[in-house]
C-alpha cells in the first residue's frame, strides 16, 4: 500500500473503516486494521467518494482576470471537489480542434484537480476532428440559437454519433431565445429597470419551452440529453417524465427572485433565481438529482454594470457542500443522497467509469466531511478570483475537511 486511510466512517455501514491506496487506486477496504505506506487517520470523519462538479467556468483562456484553471481547481479542491468538467465558453470559445487541444495543454499544467472538458458545437468536419481528443460532451446554448440552427446542431451531433466514437451526450441550457428577446424588449419601455426585471426577462416559460424542445431534438436524433441548471418546477416534471438527466444549482435550490432586492445585479444568472410559485426546492433533490454549482466568477467590476449589461454568473465551488449539509442537519435532505448528489450520479452520466464510489479498483479519490462543523462563510478565505457571494456571511454546519484525488492529498481542514 502506498497509503491507508484511518478510521473512516463510511455511509449505510456500521463501524470504523480503514482503506488501502496503491498506484492511486483503491486496493482494499477493511473493518480490521492493517499496516504498510502512509497513514492518514481521519478520526471517524464520513468517508465519500470525490465529489465531482459537472459545470465550471473557470475562464481559460482569454478571460483569466475572472478565474483561470489554476485558481479554479484550487476552489474546487477547497470545496472538496476532485473532479471538475469545465464549459466551453471561453475566449477562444472550445469548438475547434486547435482551441480543444489548447484548453487541454492548459489545464493540465494549471489544473490540481481531475477535469473534464465541454466542446462547444462547429461544423461536422471540425466535430469530427475534436472526438479525437476526447471532450466529454458537447455544450449546446439553447439561448443563443434560432430554431433552424438548434435544428440543424443537433441532426449533425446525430450523425457525428453514428459515424464517430462520439456517445451522443448532449449537455444544453435551455432558455428560449425568442421569448427572452420578446420579453427584454418589453420590460425596457418602463421608465426604469431594477435588477429583479432579469428573473421576468427571461420567464420561467423560456426554460419550458426550450426544455420541451431539446427533449424532442435529442429524441429525433438519437442523442442523450443533460439538461444543466434546471431552475423551474415544471421543466423538472418534464424531465423526469421524459427520463432526461438534469442539474440542480444550489442557488436556484435555496433562493428564489425576491433576492434580487438584497443584492441587485451580483444575485444576476442565466437561468434567473425564479419565483417562488415557480422555482426547485430543496424537496426535489431524490435519487436521481445531479448538483453542478455552474461555477461563473466574473470581477466585481463585470458584475456593477447595470440590469442588462451585467454579467450573469455566481462563483459556487467553495459554498456548495456545506450549503447542502446544513440542510441535512436541518433535516430537510437524507445524508445518504449526498454522494449520489455530488459523485456517483455524475460519474453515471458523463460515463466517468472509475468514479462516484468507494469500491476495490476505482481511483482514490475521496472527499472527507465533518458533518458537525459549524463555520461562517468568508469570501476573503475562498480560492476563486470572484470576491462575492450571496451566501458570504451565512452561518453553516458541516464542511469538506479534506479532499484527495487519487490518493493524494489536495486540500486538508483536519
Amino acid at each position: 500500500m502506498d497509503t491507508i486511510i484511518e478510521n473512516c466512517k463510511l455511509i449505510n455501514k456500521i463501524g470504523n473503516f480503514y482503506v488501502g491506496i496503491k498506484n492511486g487506486k483503491i486496493a482494499k477496504i477493511s473493518k480490521i486494521p492493517f499496516e504498510g505506506g502512509k497513514k492518514i487517520d481521519i478520526n471517524g470523519k464520513l468517508l465519500l467518494p470525490g465529489f465531482i462538479d459537472p459545470h465550471v467556468h473557470f475562464r481559460d483562456p482569454g478571460l483569466t482576470q475572472k478565474e483561470d484553471f489554476k485558481t479554479g481547481s484550487e476552489s474546487a479542491a477547497n470545496g472538496g471537489f476532485t473532479t471538475v468538467i469545465d464549459m466551453p465558453n471561453t475566449i477562444p470559445k472550445t469548438n475547434t480542434y486547435k482551441a480543444l487541444k489548447e484548453k487541454i495543454a492548459i489545464a493540465d499544467k494549471k489544473s490540481i484537480v481531475n477535469y473534464e472538458l465541454q466542446a462547444g458545437w462547429n461544423t461536422l468536419e471540425e466535430m469530427e476532428k475534436m472526438i479525437s481528443l476526447n471532450p466529454i460532451s458537447f455544450k449546446i446554448f439553447m439561448d443563443l440559437e434560432n430554431d433552424e440552427t438548434l435544428e440543424g446542431i443537433f441532426e449533425d451531433l446525430g450523425t457525428l454519433k453514428k459515424t464517430t466514437s462520439y456517445n451522443g451526450l448532449v449537455a444544453v441550457h435551455c432558455e428560449n431565445k425568442a421569448i427572452i428577446k420578446k420579453e427584454i424588449s418589453r420590460l425596457k419601455q418602463k421608465e426604469e429597470n431594477i435588477p429583479i426585471d432579469y428573473s421576468y426577462a427571461r420567464p420561467a416559460k423560456a426554460e419550458d419551452e426550450s426544455v420541451k424542445q431539446a427533449i424532442e431534438l435529442a429524441s429525433a436524433n438519437n442523442l442523450n440529453l443533460h439538461i444543466c441548471h434546471l431552475s423551474s418546477k415544471k421543466s423538472l416534471n418534464l424531465a423526469k417524465s421524459n427520463n432526461v438527466s438534469y442539474e440542480f444549482t444550489p442557488h436556484h435550490l435555496l433562493l428564489d427572485n425576491s433576492t434580487y432586492n438584497t443584492y441587485g445585479t451580483m444575485i444576476k444568472t442565466n437561468p434567473p433565481l425564479r419565483e417562488a410559485k415557480d422555482k426547485i426546492n430543496i424537496s426535489d433533490i431524490d435519487e436521481n438529482t445531479i448538483i453542478g454549482t455552474d461555477h461563473a466568477p466574473h470581477t466585481l467590476e463585470d458584475k456593477n454594470q447595470g440590469v442588462w449589461s451585467s454579467s450573469p454568473g455566481i462563483p459556487g465551488l467553495e459554498t456548495v457542500v456545506s450549503l447542502l449539509l446544513t440542510q441535512v442537519n436541518k433535516g430537510n435532505l437524507d445524508l445518504k443522497l449526498i454522494p449520489k448528489i455530488l459523485s456517483k450520479n455524475a460519474a453515471k452520466v458523463y460515463n466517468l467509469k472509475n468514479k462516484g464510489s468507494i469500491s476495490i479498483g476505482k481511483d482514490a479519490d475521496f472527499t472527507v466531511i465533518d458533518l458537525k462543523k459549524e463555520g461562517k462563510f468568508n469570501i476573503e478565505n475562498f480560492k476563486t478570483k470572484a470576491k462575492y457571494s450571496p451566501f458570504d456571511g451565512q452561518e453553516y454546519t458541516g464542511e469538506a475537511v479534506m479532499t484527495i484525488k487519487n490518493g493524494k492529498t489536495i486540500m486538508n481542514k483536519l
